[in-house]
């Protein structure tokens, strides 16, 4: 009987919304297939299946493979905490407190009546969105907008909505942010 299969998103007590950056499976894959290779290489039936430098190489991807993943679920898990001393949006190292979250601004973006900044940056550090994810606009209380590189952006929507304080942020949400200063403040 199979498993059913595991959301892509967890929420964990204190939590509502987490989006990890990156997924262990393929190191899991790959750890199991060379695990397999092992012990056919142990067996004494047949002839040797992988020489020693093939092992090296192997082990090094291994390795290569466990570091890349660590780092993207390191910068690019994304999370809502709604508990604690500060509230906040959480990307990678960069935390932004819900009370700075314009809420008005996420409901019009839903309903299509806003957007982002040309030139915003993205929440977590990079020059653009990793790939496979979309940039969900969010409006800061001081009138910068700023992408969150998520997967599922109407499920962030929610939970930004939910766990933001009344009246968060700014409160005109349609006000035209590139008008009134924008990200780069021209």
């Amino acid at each position: 009987m199979a498993r059913p299969a595991r959301p892509a998103v967890r929420v964990r007590e204190g939590d509502r919304f987490v989006e990890p950056g990156a997924s262990w499976r393929p190191v899991r894959v790959l750890a199991l297939a060379l695990a397999f290779f092992a012990v056919v290489e142990v067996l004494p039936v047949g002839p040797v299946v992988m020489p020693g430098q093939a092992w090296a190489v192997a082990g090094g991807i291994l390795a290569v493979l466990a570091a890349h993943t660590l780092a993207a679920r390191r910068s690019w898990t994304v999370r809502v905490d709604r508990d604690g001393p500060e509230p906040a949006l959480t990307v990678g190292r960069e935390r932004v407190p819900l009370a700075d979250v314009d809420a008005g601004h996420l409901r019009a973006a839903a309903e299509g009546r806003a957007g982002v900044d040309a030139g915003s940056p993205v929440l977590g550090g990079s020059a653009a969105l990793p790939r496979g994810r979309a940039g969900l606009p969010v409006r800061l209380a001081g009138g910068r907008t700023v992408l969150v590189p998520t997967r599922n952006p109407a499920r962030l929507r929610a939970a930004l909505l939910t766990a933001v304080p009344a009246g968060g942020g700014v409160s005109d949400a349609t006000d035209g942010g590139a008008a009134a200063g924008g990200t780069l403040g021209s």
